[in-house]
């Protein structure tokens, strides 16, 4: 089973909402976790949490992956997002279950390999989610969307347009598979920023996760 940090809400009050981050490849849920203490400042009922990747990351030592990542393969992504789903889903369902709160109080967000994880999960759950948020990340398996439970949740993508790891556009491409499934979606593009997060970035996500939570 995974684990990571955790942030307990601010509050000191029982959650009433959890936001789940996924990070990215060569990281741990420590790289992270400290963006709930931002967040929390607006919404001190919700709890935080960060879970490891299930594997170790050859390419960078104490760094863990949900899967190998060369992108090399065109294949490679989808494979191994598909492999590593089932582990994420089911922390998804623990946390969800520790806590007592329904699927519409939870909200994934997601960096890089981390946004390709929570896309595919976070779309495939039933009954929906409140709402991802991606960041500089990809639609790994677009086939996978039509059998997508409906309602769908709502999808938030930002990405630097200097990005040099995952070019900005992947973005363009997950955002129109998706209208294309009916799944709304919003994006940013972050005029500047390389393979990261901005503070324009971390405003929008404090939004959607204010409008999607309980708090």
């Amino acid at each position: 089973m995974l684990d990571g940090p955790r942030l307990a809400p601010a509050s000191g009050r029982p959650a009433k909402g959890l936001v789940v981050f996924v990070h990215g490849y060569g990281a741990d849920g420590n790289d992270l976790i400290e963006l709930g203490r931002h967040f929390a400042r607006d919404m001190p009922d919700i709890a935080f949490v960060a879970p490891h990747a299930p594997e170790p990351c050859a390419m960078s030592p104490g760094g863990r992956q949900w899967f190998p990542l060369t992108m090399r393969d065109p294949a490679e992504v989808p494979r191994g997002v598909a492999r590593a789903a089932p582990a994420l889903d089911a922390f998804l369902s623990q946390e969800l279950g520790r806590m007592r709160l329904p699927a519409s109080a939870l909200a994934l967000v997601g960096f890089s390999q981390g946004t390709m994880m929570a896309l595919d999960v976070g779309l495939s759950r039933r009954p929906a989610i409140a709402a991802i948020v991606g960041f500089s990340g990809l639609l790994a398996r677009p086939d996978t969307l039509a059998a997508a439970p409906r309602p769908s949740p709502p999808v938030v993508l930002v990405h630097g347009d200097q990005d040099d790891v995952l070019p900005v556009e992947y973005l363009p491409m997950a955002c129109e598979a998706l209208a294309a499934a009916e799944i709304p979606v919003e994006w940013h593009i972050a005029p500047g920023l390389s393979h990261g997060i901005d503070e324009s970035g971390l405003a929008i996500a404090a939004s959607v996760l204010r409008r999607a939570l309980p708090h």
